[in-house]
């Protein structure tokens, strides 16, 4: 399943390599309307990072669009701080408030799940508003390597070594196919519009040294509900025992151990319900 290198190893994402694996995806960006969801964090940032030097050089505009929730997070001196960035390497964030508090998320079980409800409802909304052509549009998502194998854990844990039974069978069923496409870098779909996940090769730890090196500014204040996320807790131990993984490794695994469908499973969706329901 897994490729580890030496520990301790995180090696900045190098422009020229990552363009180059990236060439044809990026050539047909020319002319596009590429929209970044970006959160602040180190992936959404690094993604930045690297469309912008991308887009002068393959003839493209990247718009960055940020769904400001959980609240708390988003202060306005950050919102500044990190505005004003971006704003001088070329890029504007549109920042959109999607509630006045976090009220919806403290009497949640799961408030990380609550959120990503809310967020996607928010960005479905902004979607509707403000896309004439589907054609035109690429949406850029920065999954990574480690969100991947966070997924791959998930399947193992949550699916495998526990019988779930009814309700939590056809949830567990739900999920997956959820988390399935997210192991694939470029989707076209059928109405047109194409989702993009630039960082799906990188560990995490790899990102975060680009962020360091590059001097990249990132959201200050940490999600009081972070720990609600498995994906988050999983991070910390790949961070401290210093692992590594390979994209093919992990996406053979999944292919062939989680039963990955076909990227056309997902190309072949309705935009109503993979946008609604499944991205």
């Amino acid at each position: 399943m897994i490729d580890c290198g030496r520990k301790g190893m995180a090696i900045p994402i190098d422009y020229s390599f990552w363009k180059q694996n990236q060439k044809t995806t990026l050539e047909g960006l020319r002319g596009k309307r590429v929209f970044v969801l970006y959160s602040g964090g180190k992936d959404s940032s690094v993604c930045m990072h690297l469309l912008l030097k991308a887009g002068r050089e393959f003839g493209f505009i990247l718009e960055a669009h940020a769904g400001a929730y959980p609240v708390h997070r988003y202060t306005e001196f950050e919102k500044e701080r990190l505005s004003a960035y971006w704003q001088d390497k070329g890029a504007t964030l549109f920042w959109h408030g999607v509630a006045l508090d976090d009220a919806l998320l403290e009497s949640e079980g799961n408030p990380c799940m609550s959120c990503q409800g809310i967020r996607r409802q928010k960005l479905n909304a902004v979607l509707r508003n403000t896309v004439k052509e589907w054609n035109d549009l690429v949406l850029v998502v920065s999954y990574t390597l480690w969100d991947l194998v966070s997924y791959a854990s998930e399947y193992l844990l949550s699916g495998v070594f526990t019988k779930a039974k009814g309700g939590s069978s056809r949830e567990l069923q739900k999920r997956f196919v959820e988390i399935g496409q997210r192991f694939y870098p470029f989707l076209e779909m059928k109405e047109g519009y194409s989702v993009f996940r630039p960082l799906l090769p990188y560990n995490g730890c790899d990102v975060l040294k680009t962020v360091e090196e590059e001097g990249i500014p990132i959201l200050g204040a940490p999600c009081a509900y972070r720990d609600f996320r498995p994906k988050r807790i999983l991070e910390r131990y790949y961070e401290k025992m210093g692992l590594r993984f390979d994209y093919e490794e992990v996406f053979n695994f999944a292919r062939k151990t989680m039963g990955l469908g076909d990227p056309s499973t997902y190309m072949g969706m309705d935009k109503e319900q993979y946008l609604t329901k499944v991205f």
